[in-house]
């Protein structure tokens, strides 16, 4: 199973990812560290990305994406997949792809990127971002998960829901996630 933990900077998906990685037994591979230099750059100025420069990016993750499903790991991968069309790009590299959205209020999350240290996303381009953010529609079969809860409630959370998208896929209720 390869899931994609998609959302605004500052919702979670690193602490999330490697959370729900090892409650998956999978790798997880975060998206940020895939960015061009350039592009690290300009977002720690304080200049969003364009289409262009997420460009090479997206590409890069669904590499690794393609990759991971070849393999026929199980890998979660943190990348903020904003717009749909960067959503295709990702799912063209592994068709199953499991659309995870970390949704919250602004607010909440300005908070969290504003307590955040040694990342080069200034809370400076959160507007940025939930002004470019595309949420998946239903033909996306999303899961979407609200971020206020605590991790382990929302790593609980996205279990469940896989749990559910595979027994109603597969008419199989073997859980994706093993007890605790």
């Amino acid at each position: 199973m390869i899931v994609l933990l998609m959302g605004v900077s500052g919702a979670g998906k690193t602490t999330i990812g490697a959370r729900l990685a090892a409650a998956l037994a999978a790798t997880f591979h975060e998206g940020d560290q895939l960015h061009p230099p350039e592009n690290v750059a300009k977002m720690a100025r304080g200049e969003p990305l364009s289409d262009d420069d997420r460009g090479p990016w997206l590409r890069a993750i669904a590499a690794a994406i393609g990759c991971a499903d070849a393999a026929g790991e199980n890998a979660v991968f943190a990348c903020s997949a904003l717009k749909h069309n960067y959503r295709d790009i990702l799912r063209a590299a592994c068709p199953a792809l499991k659309v995870v959205h970390l949704a919250g209020s602004e607010a909440l999350i300005r908070g969290r990127l504003e307590a955040r240290r040694d990342h080069f996303m200034p809370p400076t381009l959160l507007p940025s971002q939930f002004r470019a953010l595309e949420p998946p529609d239903p033909a996306e079969h999303p899961i979407v998960i609200d971020i206020a809860a605590a991790p382990d409630v929302i790593v609980a959370a996205i279990c469940a829901a896989l749990a559910r998208a595979s027994a109603s896929a597969a008419d199989s209720v073997q859980p994706p996630c093993p007890p605790r």
